[in-house]
């Protein structure tokens, strides 16, 4: 392992940290022990008292006013979603698989949003069933809630997701401005809200989310504020007294060294004041944040083991059993444009080093989770760690691609 792994900028805002045999300490146990206790590789490990902590320092900061929610895509685990349940105001999910998780977690439904671009039908019969908030993508949606509303005899709970007219600078990946298939078009959405008002739907607020892993706190400041003032704009038009502005997140963690951990002070600030405003132009409405990422991004490690180590034509390369089909992110193949290494660490193995590659028993060339890469010296049985894994890992990769082992997950450590 590299000396300087841990001291790098990813390692800043959640430091991890090693016991006196170089095992990466997780939950309060050495690595092996908590493997062990999962009882294979390769495994997701999170730990509970980080998302604590994060949770906790995001309160520390944000006005107590805004409300804060957990996106559940970017991790939806039954037992990581219970545990944010119970730190959080509210869950999103984006579609009725997890919306069962959110419900089967105890959430009430009053605190549950449901977004995503191709709700069908059945989908958005079932969330007003449930009587959740929906966010509305298109007018066609607007039409099945209608017809849903007229059969249940219960109008529907409404917010508009809205199409942005700008772009969220520095994200990793755009959600918002020019053509997308996100939400309504800024432009449209007077005739949507008027719409709404015609055919008696609950109108509660407005979905803005422009971009998520953003690490520059001025951009996300920037844009936080414009959707406020576009809303604003829309304050004459709106079919009930607005009560909801759920104004997204796109809050970054950092994944190389280059990256340094995104600053809140800024954008507490910019909150602060964007709810003393809200207080005034929307009493009856609260400012919220859907966070995904950045709650629980930092608390989890992918854990893979050493089956061989091979040279070939002087490149070494570990092959694990865990590679893409349980980690696409970290292999670059999800929304990576040039491949970045994740930071990796060989467990247990503090003394001298080699530059590496780590790949995983699939026949592709794509499985790739570390290249050439400064990492201690591995034998066939040592643990891999990648680290900020605790997010968009397992759901979000090819898990049956040539039919290898599923992948285990925990959530570690004793609830407060």
């Amino acid at each position: 392992m590299s000396t300087s792994l841990l001291e790098q900028p990813w390692n800043q805002a959640q430091p991890w940290t090693l016991d006196p045999a170089g095992e990466l300490l997780i939950a309060g146990q050495p690595l092996s022990q908590a493997v062990a206790a999962v009882g294979h590789t390769p495994c997701y490990l999170y730990d509970r008292s980080r998302i604590d902590a994060r949770v906790a320092q995001l309160r520390a900061v944000l006005p107590p006013a805004l409300r804060l929610h957990y996106a559940v895509k970017c991790n939806p685990m039954p037992a990581v979603v219970g545990h944010l349940a119970r730190l959080t105001d509210g869950l999103d999910v984006a579609s009725v698989g997890e919306l069962r998780v959110a419900l089967d977690a105890g959430v009430d439904p009053r605190h549950l949003s449901f977004a995503g671009p191709g709700k069908s039908d059945r989908e958005l019969q079932q969330a007003h069933a449930a009587g959740i908030l929906i966010n509305l993508e298109s007018f066609r949606e607007l039409d099945a809630l209608s017809a849903a509303s007229e059969r249940s005899g219960r109008a529907a709970r409404v917010a508009v997701r809205v199409n942005l007219p700008f772009e969220l600078k520095a994200s990793g990946m755009r959600m918002s401005g020019g053509a997308k298939q996100f939400g309504v078009d800024s432009e449209q959405v007077p005739v949507l809200l008027q719409a709404i008002a015609e055919r008696g739907l609950a109108f509660e607020g407005f979905h803005l989310y422009a971009g998520s892993q953003n690490l520059k706190a001025a951009a996300i400041v920037e844009s936080q504020t414009r959707c406020y003032e576009l809303v604003c704009e829309w304050a004459e038009q709106l079919p009930a007294p607005l009560r909801s502005l759920n104004l997204g997140g796109g809050f970054g963690i950092p994944y190389t060294p280059a990256e340094a951990p995104l600053e809140l002070a800024p954008i507490a600030d910019a909150l602060a004041a964007l709810s003393a405003r809200c207080a005034v132009d929307f009493p009856q409405a609260h400012l919220l944040l859907e966070l995904g990422r950045y709650l629980v991004g930092e608390a989890g490690v992918y854990v893979t083991r050493v089956i061989d180590r091979k040279q070939s034509r002087g490149q070494v390369f570990q092959v694990c059993d865990g590679g893409m089909h349980h980690h696409l992110a970290a292999s670059g193949n999800f929304g990576q444009v040039i491949r970045r290494n994740y930071p990796l660490m060989v467990n247990a193995r503090p003394g001298d080093s080699e530059i590496a590659s780590v790949v995983g028993p699939l026949c592709t060339p794509l499985d790739l989770l570390a290249d050439r890469m400064e990492l201690g010296i591995a034998e066939p049985g040592d643990l891999i760690v990648v680290f900020q894994s605790g997010a968009y890992g397992k759901t979000a990769s090819p898990r049956e691609f040539l039919g290898h082992p599923e992948v285990a997950e925990a959530l570690l450590g004793v609830s407060a």
